[in-house]
């Protein structure tokens, strides 16, 4: 067995931390000095705050942030695919992607980094909603434990989101391709929870197990349930090592 000292291990961690970061940093800058994610991150917040708006115009509004963050599970199904779309297709199309992996950056540097940055996307417009809980707090008497799970939900199920487009912009080097793939996957598994109702047996059992939206109930209600976090974790780790393993692919063609 090699005799793998410290310092080795130090300096690789070392390594894989400055690589995924400078990964990462050019990503975001990308992001933050066009205007894509200004228009997406608007488009979110003008479609979460007529959601928000319309829950607390009934004749017995709640106070709770539930108005818009169910239904925006079903925004990211769009929100998603457009924000990630671009991340390794346009390396494919313009070629930097082969350079990258001709560096010494690692492959799964390369996916994390990105990832990283559209999650930074994500925090970064969901901080903007905060707006909405603050007005809870000025004019409400809201429950905060459901609105710190319901974030901790929306967190995930936007992380488990993104990880499946940014497999989908592996697989082509069209951004509109990615765009479709990645729509179609987030629709289904969303979909699959509505399929679920009207099945019994098993398969209501697998298709609710499998759905994005399924596990998200929970976490809107105030319910912390660490098989719904495992579910996330579980979702972004598979499509993440697919994402690897596609890019890895590529040097074998």
């Amino acid at each position: 067995m090699p005799n793998v000292s410290t310092g080795g291990i130090m300096a690789y961690m070392l390594s894989t931390w400055r690589n995924t970061f400078a990964i990462f940093w050019k990503e975001t800058k990308t992001y933050f000095t066009s205007p894509m994610a200004y228009i997406i991150g608007g488009v979110f917040l003008a479609i979460t705050g007529y959601l928000f708006v319309s829950s607390i115009s009934v004749a017995f509004p709640e106070a709770s942030i539930r108005g818009w963050l169910d239904p925006s599970t079903t925004v990211f199904v769009l929100w998603a695919p457009a924000i990630t779309m671009r991340l390794l297709a346009e390396e494919q199309k313009l070629g930097t992607l082969e350079l990258l992996m001709t560096s010494p950056i690692r492959d799964y540097e390369i996916v994390l980094g990105k990832f990283a940055a559209v999650m930074a996307i994500l925090l970064a417009t969901l901080v903007l909603t905060l707006f909405y809980t603050l007005l809870l707090v000025l004019y409400g008497d809201p429950d905060l434990g459901p609105i710190l799970t319901g974030y901790l939900g929306i967190i995930l199920f936007g992380g488990a989101s993104l990880s499946i487009g940014l497999l989908a912009s592996s697989l082509t080097s069209n951004q509109v391709v990615a765009a479709i793939v990645s729509f179609g996957t987030l629709l289904l598994m969303v979909l699959t929870n509505q399929a679920a109702d009207i099945t019994s047996g098993v398969a209501a059992q697998v298709l609710e197990g499998v759905s994005l939206s399924g596990h998200f109930d929970d976490f809107s209600r105030g319910i912390l349930d660490t098989n719904n976090v495992v579910y996330y974790l579980s979702v972004m780790a598979f499509f993440l090592f697919l994402t690897i393993r596609n890019i890895e692919s590529r040097r074998w063609r």
